[in-house]
């Protein structure tokens, strides 16, 4: 059952939207004025009409608890997932002002919550039973995968042949060739099946030109291309943790194989990335009971929101399954026992210092690694010049924050969040510095988004 008497916050609500102006739309909604029949159950479900443009308001049904996240309808004909009235919907709902009050759901609602109840015990039957189908030709998979492996080797090798090339040939000549020369290779490692291999290829192609000092940063991430490479060319020979995470980075498809690991887990932070193809969502979970960390990658075409959703602050009782690799701290998101609720629990945090060597630690499993989640505890965001920077409130030492940052309002944000004194921050540790993701207050206080 869903904790009605603990209600979300409006930045966990928010944090749902799919893009920014369906966040201003609403905020917009977030009042009384134009609902009607709003209601909850203690079951985990949301409900209420609302006042549009037509003569018929727009019936919007949200159930809290279901499996994979806030999952909604509404006879809006907006595409976007959740709404703009759902999203005002669960705003109204955040409130005490006794909007949406406690009661049984009307027909049009129950309709909605009963079939998709139902369908989801129907699936949870037929995966059961299909678990015990038998599985398709071990052979035939094998040859595929084969072949696959020799089509990667032969474009490892040709990339090695290139990157030979460019360092014969000085880093200058990178500048003067411009970025069809590297499009042209990544196209090859695509046409090998490596998407991993294409993907650093195309970052490489963004180096040169970049700034000061960038022929040292093509030179390092051309040393760690070709250290992949080796890696791949010579998998046999490493242990299966590395091997694993080879083929990973590589961009080898895996499975989460790792015995299942239940705990309660605290949603730390959710952010999306996208290009012209895909949306790829991060989430990063803290279980407190093993004082661990996991990251759950869901996917969306382009355009589409993924449907994992699990706002900030919200902690649940669920079993996660890890992915092979060394130092790999991705995770698949396996039975859930109880559904997100507020929680107060936090990550132990570090000082500056021990989060740098907890990523030095974390690249002796996976060089290939750009950043490492941490907390920090006590820290005060400082300007450093004309970049920032997060400083021990009891010590000497501080951490850049990642240059990307700064132009962004999560930065304004941590820094009226800690108005100069002390604060824990939740974020990743890398090369490029310090991205911030999550901040808590002093004391007692609601977990702040920084995404």
């Amino acid at each position: 059952m869903t904790q009605q008497g603990v209600r979300w916050t409006a930045d966990q609500v928010l944090a749902l939207a799919p893009d920014a102006a369906s966040r201003t739309a609403g905020s917009k909604l977030g009042a009384a004025g134009p609902w009607s029949e709003a209601g909850s159950s203690d079951e985990g479900t949301v409900w209420g009409l609302c006042r549009g443009s037509g003569s018929r308001p727009y019936q919007t049904v949200i159930d809290i608890a279901d499996s994979t996240g806030p999952a909604y309808t509404c006879s809006c004909p907006s595409r976007k997932f959740p709404c703009k009235h759902a999203l005002g919907l669960l705003l109204l709902w955040t409130g005490s002002d006794g909007s949406v009050p406690r009661g049984p759901a009307p027909d049009w609602a129950e309709q909605w919550i009963k079939g998709r109840r139902e369908r989801a015990a129907e699936k949870g039957t037929t995966d059961g039973a299909s678990g015990t189908a038998s599985p398709g030709d071990p052979e035939a998979a094998r040859r595929r995968a084969q072949r696959r492996a020799e089509r990667i080797t032969a474009g490892a090798a040709e990339l090695e042949q290139r990157l030979a090339d460019l360092l014969r040939g000085g880093l200058a000549s990178a500048e003067q060739a411009g970025y069809g020369m590297w499009e042209e290779t990544a196209a090859r490692m695509v046409d090998a099946q490596a998407p991993g291999l294409a993907a650093r290829v195309r970052e490489l192609g963004a180096i040169p030109s970049s700034g000061p000092g960038w022929p040292v940063r093509l030179l390092e991430e051309c040393a760690l291309l070709h250290l992949l490479d080796q890696g791949w060319l010579r998998r046999e020979r490493l242990p299966d943790d590395l091997a694993a995470t080879v083929r990973s980075r590589v961009g080898l498809p895996g499975s989460a194989d790792g015995p299942p690991v239940r705990d309660r887990w605290l949603v730390l932070a959710q952010y999306d990335t996208a290009d012209t193809r895909l949306t790829t969502r991060r989430i990063w979970l803290y279980g407190a009971e093993g004082d661990r960390t996991a990251l759950l990658l869901s996917y969306g075409a382009a355009g589409r929101a993924p449907e994992l959703t699990l706002p900030v602050g919200l902690a649940f009782e669920a079993e996660v399954s890890a992915y092979p690799g060394a130092g790999q701290l991705r995770a698949a998101l396996g039975e859930r026992f109880t559904p997100p609720a507020p929680a107060r629990t936090r990550p132990p945090g570090l000082t500056a210092s021990q989060a740098a060597a907890r990523f030095g630690e974390a690249l002796r499993a996976d060089p290939w690694l750009d950043s490492h989640p941490v907390t920090l505890a006590r820290v005060i965001p400082t300007p450093d010049g004309d970049t920032w920077q997060l400083a021990d409130a009891d010590g000497d030492f501080a951490l850049p924050i990642t240059y990307s940052l700064l132009s962004r309002p999560g930065l304004w944000r941590l820094a009226a969040l800690s108005g100069g004194a002390p604060v824990t921050v939740f974020g990743e540790c890398g090369h490029r510095g310090f991205t911030p993701l999550t901040a808590w207050p002093e004391g007692v206080g609601e977990p702040v988004s920084l995404c």
